[in-house]
Order: C-alpha cells, then structure tokens, then sequence
C-alpha cells in the first residue's frame, strides 16, 4: 500500500467535493473551484469528512498513480482553502518590476522592458515598499500553476553566480563564486 495514498484527505465544513460519472473530481471552496480528471483505476470515496484514495488492483500502473491523484486531490483541497503563493526577489542595479492592470512590466538590464501576461487564474502583486529590492508575489489556488508561473519569471533572468543579480525566490540561496581579481592573488 502507498504511504502517501492510504492517509485520508481531511474537507473542513466550507469544501465542496463532487466527481461525476466521467470520474472528474470537482472541488469548490472559499478562494474558487478546481477540477481534475482521475484514471478509471482510481477510486474515491468520500466518508464523513474525509476522502479516502483506493485503486482496483495491485499493477505497477495502479500503485504509481494511487499517491499522485491523493496529493494532487490534497493539493487540490488546500488551494481552494488557504491557496498558493510564491514570492520572487529582484536584485540588480536598475532592475524594476511594476504592475499595470494585468500586465507585469519588468526592466531587467536588457536594452527593452519585458511584458509578462499572467494566466487568468493567477493574480500577481508588486512589492516595493517592505524590503529593499522589489518583490513580485504570484497567488493562486492551482499549485502547479503557481509553481510554473514563478518558474518562468524566474527564467527571464536568473541570478547569476558573480554578483548574485537576477530573479531569485525569496528564500532561494545563490552560490556565488569569486571573480576574476580574486584569481590573480
């Protein structure tokens, strides 16, 4: 039995769980609703304030999905009840971030601005006034959209080892290396 997939999901009194014959499972909660479809081999059943993931036979196919649908499930049920967020750190002399609409106007040492659209699901927020360098800060209730959204940001211009300059996560620790200068002592 999978460790992961044999531990229930616990649904507070604000979370509405439904899956209907096509075997998609629909979630609604406070922040919104997300939707995933499921392998036919995978069950779910829901027992008083639980759910409980249980697969139809022991295949290897049966046993690798049967804790992946309970964490997406998991992760499914916490996005519509708390949500995701992710915050990523700008460094860099002139490097700015400003927010017009929905549209993220980056200024990242390249000779043009960059224009980053975000999906619909995805709210973004500039930061400029709590730490020193600004912070874009990406909420969502998809966990893997969040996560890829951030990623892709990030990917615009990574922090670079030298002086550390770039995007960077917040609590993302960059190892730095020493320049040239220090070569020739």
């Amino acid at each position: 039995m999978s460790r992961i997939g044999k531990q229930p999901i616990s649904l507070n009194e604000k979370v509405e769980f439904s899956i209907n014959a096509d075997n998609v499972v629909t979630i609604k909660g406070e922040k919104g609703s997300d939707s995933l479809k499921v392998d036919p081999s995978i069950k779910i059943e829901k027992k008083e304030n639980e759910l409980w993931v249980t697969r139809s036979s022991e295949a290897k196919q049966d046993r690798s999905l049967h804790g992946l649908y309970r964490s997406l499930i998991n992760n499914m049920v916490e996005g519509v009840t708390n949500g995701y967020k992710k915050e990523l750190e700008i460094i860099g002399v002139g490097y700015r971030a400003s927010l017009s609409g929905d549209v993220l106007e980056l200024n990242l040492g390249f000779s043009h601005p960059i224009y980053f659209v975000a999906p619909d699901d995805i709210e973004l927020e500039v930061d400029t006034k709590s730490r020193k360098n600004p912070t874009v800060i990406i909420t969502g209730i998809n966990k893997e959209l969040v996560g890829q959204v951030s990623a892709k940001i990030r990917s615009l211009r990574p922090p670079e080892p030298y002086k550390g300059k770039g995007i960077r996560y917040v609590d993302e620790w960059v190892r730095r290396k020493a320049g040239k200068s220090a070569a020739k002592a």
